[in-house]
């Protein structure tokens, strides 16, 4: 069965990422395309092989094409509720990019109109996908209780990142600007690995006036199974070496796993024992890592050929306590670093 897709919002991550993806998955078709500015959704529909007659000028036409089979929806996050809702009025499953909404209180609203409808809702969280988790989970029982962790993504401002000329990134009106833009994919890996978190203690500052807004964070989580650790995360800072590693800590043993993008494969490295005394040899496993954003179209794919929406792996009520996250963070921080419990929809 080959299921049509329907894009909304053209831009530069739906041409180089979304687009490719699509067209390497053999039951995917690019059907339909819908851009504010007209002439680039042509461009992309050009790219894309659709045809002239499926490229819009407005999304309720889009959905209202009887032959999509589901939406992806790649706009300014503060457009993902209305995106949602209509898509839902229209009877499509919708997919869409990160974060979840622009606040929490339109968080929830998309949390409760998925929870209403039948229709597979799915939220663009591809870190999710990564290989290394279910690698970290066969490990983890090696290293005995886990007590604590060490979560580090850090990076020197980059004055190329073509992401950055786009206004609703410059000027933010989703919480966090680029903590929540980013961070949401650092804070999925965190909790599929480890579970939920319960509370927030943190810090952030605004580095940078093109970012907007606040764009590093130092903090520390308190996990809802009652580990603790600190969570650091930034790519405003000078001259250095971008680093992202994540550090496990046991009873009997730890982990560390470091997917820095100047390796050449991500690794894990782990080592049992209760003490120093009795630790073992280190041993090193090298990651054959995925195509994350391919893996969650398969998976998306897969919910709506299913028409069974509990197939999805980040389903709103998820992706929002990612969101919920950083709010706490931007909230702790604002109150001089007290903690703060990371709320529910």
């Amino acid at each position: 069965m080959t299921l049509n897709v329907g894009i909304v919002g053209t831009g530069i991550f739906a041409t180089d990422n979304h687009l490719p993806v699509i067209q390497s998955i053999s039951n995917l078709r690019p059907y339909a395309a819908f851009n504010r500015t007209e002439s680039k959704a042509h461009t992309f529909a050009e790219k894309a092989g659709i045809d002239k007659k499926d490229v819009y000028q407005n999304v309720e036409d889009l959905l209202n094409n009887k032959e999509i089979d589901f939406v992806d929806a790649l706009l300014p996050v503060q457009s993902n509720l209305d995106i949602v809702r209509k898509a839902v009025q229209f009877n499509k499953p919708i997919v869409f990019e990160k974060p979840i909404a622009a606040n929490l209180e339109q968080a929830k609203e998309i949390v409760k109109i998925a929870e209403s409808t039948d229709l597979p809702v799915g939220i663009l969280e591809q870190w999710a996908f990564f290989s290394a988790i279910e690698k970290l989970h066969e490990i983890l029982p090696k290293i005995g209780e886990v007590v604590s962790f060490i979560y580090k993504s850090t990076g020197p401002w980059n004055e190329n990142n073509k992401y950055l000329a786009t206004g609703w990134r410059q000027n933010p009106e989703h919480i966090g600007g680029f903590l929540s833009d980013g961070g949401v994919h650092q804070l999925t890996l965190l909790t599929e690995v480890l579970g939920e978190v319960d509370s927030v203690s943190g810090h952030t500052k605004q580095v940078r006036e093109q970012s907007g807004t606040d764009d590093i964070l130092f903090s520390t989580f308190k996990l809802k199974s009652g580990v603790i650790g600190n969570f650091v995360y930034g790519s405003a800072f000078g001259a250095m070496e971008k680093s992202t590693n994540f550090t496990i800590y046991g009873t009997n043993g730890s982990i560390f796993y470091d997917f820095s993008p100047n390796l050449p494969k991500p690794t894990i490295t782990y080592q049992t024992g209760s003490s120093a005394q009795q630790a073992s040899q280190k041993t090193v496993v090298e990651i054959d890592e995925v195509n994350a954003i391919k893996e969650e179209f398969l998976n998306f794919a897969k919910a709506v050929e299913a028409k069974d929406k509990s197939l999805v792996k980040v389903p709103p009520r998820k992706a929002f306590h990612h969101l919920a996250i950083v709010a706490a963070a931007l909230e702790s921080s604002q109150k001089e670093g007290t903690s703060v419990k990371v709320v529910s929809p």
